[in-house]
């Protein structure tokens, strides 16, 4: 059970959710400036656990992570003089039950864009405002709320370039300092000894029901600041138009995962990109800073179209592609899961996610347009799928990649078909990728490796599926139906 807390009044609960750290957050910079005792909780909501919510859906390598996360974070808090609690259950009625248990003043909590975390806020706020206590919420998500950036007519961009045009020119906030101290409960009243016989120990992965069998990235705010310290003093930031696009080379930051679960703060990692600037040297390093800015700027691309067209995570948001006639076979998805396609940039890719719940940004843009443009299959499926798998799962960025990759999103030019193969020979020209991830074509020279064109008798001595459709008859096919989609309107 959490420790016994100091004394305390005026107390301020803040509500973690996806904002797993203690610097740089304002839910609790706000709580601490209310001169009061402060403690954080965590709610393991049962619905987003069991993936009954329809638009959620909960991996083993994310909860795994998550559960990494919470222990560093309830052990900052206990370090500060506080702590962090954990319950299980309905997150509205959890919460109200807390802050009456506790005679709380008020509940901070940093918001999201979602639409089912959206209206489990909203009943969060209504079950609190019916026994009085003050709920704020704060922007911690990205640098400027989704309402912050509109068109000259004060409507939301739909087309990403002109709304980095818009973000770019905002000023961006300065990090929020660490605190130094926090006041507790007083771990001798009635109330506080009545709420930690009601708190649970922070569960263990199988506790809540999973197994992970995957090689899942270093949990936690060092972790975090970790990688944004490598990723900044090591050129890898100057380097990044160059190296990004290259699954074989570490020429990512790997902050996704943090960033998901805010183990570090955006603020703080746009302050990087500040002091970056002074050690610019060449307009290439420019270039490649600029060129990761622009990444941030698409993970709120993303936040900012969920949050305005909030159907976005249920369906198309092109009409010919809700009337699109997908094949959806089953047998050919498990194919793409399990990386047995046949087509080997794919099936590294997908073995590195399953693997390490984790896949190259390059490489997500090609297994979905083959799932989609070469199987046929509906986005939705792939979608799913990656929520499963990525420790990163972020509802905004999954749904708007996997959007763009079907032709069904907000892009203007919206019929992209990728080659698996001139992929793999764009960018895995010397094959190192694909025999990392499939070993038993290790010994296939690299223009074999890279041809698209692998031998029945080269697959069956390495075991190694054939092809399991023709790229350019099903490219055909795709844009026969497409085209069909879009003159029945």
């Amino acid at each position: 059970m959490p420790k016994s807390l100091n004394n305390s009044q005026n107390l301020t609960i803040v509500w973690h959710r996806r904002d797993l750290r203690i610097a740089d957050n304002p839910a609790l910079d706000q709580a601490i400036a209310q001169n009061g005792a402060t403690i954080g909780i965590f709610i393991f909501d049962p619905q987003i656990l069991e993936s009954k919510a329809e638009d959620q859906t909960t991996g083993a390598g994310q909860v795994d992570f998550m559960l990494g996360c919470l222990q560093e974070l309830q052990a900052a808090y206990q370090d500060l003089g506080s702590d962090l609690l954990f319950f299980h259950g309905d997150p509205a009625k959890t919460i109200r039950d807390i802050a009456q248990t506790l005679n709380a003043a008020r509940v901070f909590f940093n918001q999201d864009v979602e639409p089912f975390a959206r209206e489990r806020d909203r009943q969060a706020c209504a079950a609190l405002a019916e026994i009085g206590v003050e709920v704020k919420s704060f922007l911690d998500l990205a640098l400027h709320a989704p309402d912050a950036i509109s068109t000259n007519s004060g409507t939301p961009y739909k087309v990403y370039t002109p709304f980095w045009r818009s973000w770019i020119a905002k000023a961006k906030p300065q990090p929020l300092p660490s605190p130094a101290k926090l006041v507790g409960l007083d771990g001798r009243t009635s109330e506080s000894r009545s709420i930690e016989a009601k708190a649970i120990a922070l569960p263990r992965l199988a506790d809540l029901g999973f197994s992970c069998d995957q090689d899942i990235p270093t949990a936690g705010i060092k972790a975090a600041e970790q990688c944004l310290q490598d990723f900044c003093d090591t050129n890898k930031i100057f380097n990044y138009q160059q190296e990004r696009n290259f699954p074989a080379n570490p020429g990512t930051s790997m902050l996704s995962p943090h960033l998901r679960f805010g183990t570090i703060g955006i603020r703080q990692v746009w302050q990087a990109t500040v002091a970056a600037t002074e050690h610019i040297r060449s307009d290439e390093e420019k270039a490649g800073l600029q060129t990761w800015r622009q990444e941030l700027a698409w993970r709120e691309f993303y936040q900012h179209v969920l949050f305005h067209f909030p159907d976005l995570a249920t369906g198309a948001y092109r009409s010919q592609m809700q009337v699109f006639e997908w094949d959806d076979d089953e047998a050919k998805f498990a194919a793409w899961c399990k990386g047995e396609t046949g087509y080997p940039i794919v099936d590294a890719a997908m073995r590195q996610l399953n693997q390490t719940g984790w896949m190259h940004n390059r490489c997500r843009m090609i297994v979905a347009s083959f799932l989609t443009k070469d199987l046929i299959i509906n986005w939705q499926w792939g979608e799913r799928y990656f929520m499963e798998k990525l420790v990163d799962g972020d509802q905004a960025a999954n749904n708007g990649g996997w959007q763009w990759s079907a032709s069904s999103g907000m892009d203007p030019k919206p019929l992209r078909i990728f080659n698996p193969a001139s992929q793999a020979r764009k960018y895995d020209k010397d094959g190192e990728y694909i025999r990392r991830w499939i070993p038993e074509l290790a010994g296939l020279t690299t223009a074999e490796l890279l041809s698209g064109n692998i031998t029945p008798q080269q697959c069956k001595e390495r075991g190694y599926p054939m092809p399991i459709v023709d790229h350019a008859v099903q490219q055909r096919e795709f844009k026969r139906r497409y085209g069909e989609a879009k003159e029945s309107l």
